[in-house]
């Protein structure tokens, strides 16, 4: 019988709401993910302000959130989901890959950030990861986006040297493997120790950097210059 209650724990459906200004995106991200019983679709939204007030009443899981949209924008919207839903996800998309709104995003509270061109599988993937609180960014795309980041004259000051400071060697060197795009098994086989310890390490990191996911980190360790843009590591 706990058998029978795990199976209908890891299996309940994943609570999407899409929020885009475009009615045919959202029609055609809904097909993408209604297929797929591992996914319910609760509701659509055409703006920000509409897309909040859904996930109050509808309790997604995940927010498919369009960045740029009418009303209240999707930076906007996803700082009020952080702030007021913390337990519901945000999954940003923008049409360009080099956009100043995804890194504002990732700042709110966005847990991933992708392109509007890509593949069904893509998307359902990172619908997956996201909800499991991982960050869905490809590392091409995060290393772009920063690139163009820490190029503009105005960003919000790194942590303090302090917190820095405390990190642990081991530490130290699980972040700087995650800023050159290395997911947690690629880092653990360059350190040459277990998943788990590396899952131990990260969550010591966040919490002494004061960011709550693997983008924010990231985006913290080129703004103090642990990695710098074309020389990783």
């Amino acid at each position: 019988m706990n058998g029978t209650t795990d199976d209908m724990t890891t299996t309940r459906a994943i609570r999407v709401l899409i929020a885009d200004d475009q009615p045919l995106v959202r029609r055609g991200l809904a097909l993408i993910l209604t297929p797929d019983p591992a996914f319910d679709v609760v509701g659509e939204a055409g703006n920000g302000e509409e897309a909040v007030a859904l996930a109050h009443r509808l309790r997604p899981d995940v927010v498919v959130m369009d960045i740029r949209m009418p009303v209240l924008d999707g930076v906007a919207a996803t700082g009020r989901l952080a702030a007021e839903l913390p337990a519901c996800r945000v999954l940003a998309l923008s049409t360009f890959d080099m956009d100043e709104y995804v890194v504002a995003a990732l700042r709110a509270g966005a847990c991933g950030f992708l392109p509007k061109d890509i593949s069904p599988e893509e998307l359902v993937a990172a619908v997956r990861v996201v909800h499991t609180g991982e960050a869905a960014v490809a590392p091409r795309l995060l290393t772009r986006l920063i690139s163009t980041y820490v190029r503009t004259p105005e960003r919000p000051g790194p942590p303090p040297r302090a917190q820095i400071g405390g990190l642990t060697p081991r530490e130290a060197e699980v972040w700087r493997l995650m800023a050159t795009g290395l997911d947690n098994t690629e880092i653990a086989e360059a350190m040459g120790v277990s998943g788990s310890t590396v899952k131990n390490h990260i969550t010591g990191l966040f919490g002494k950097l004061g960011v709550r996911d693997r983008a924010q980190a990231v985006i913290v360790a080129y703004e103090t210059g642990v990695v710098e843009v074309g020389r990783p590591g």
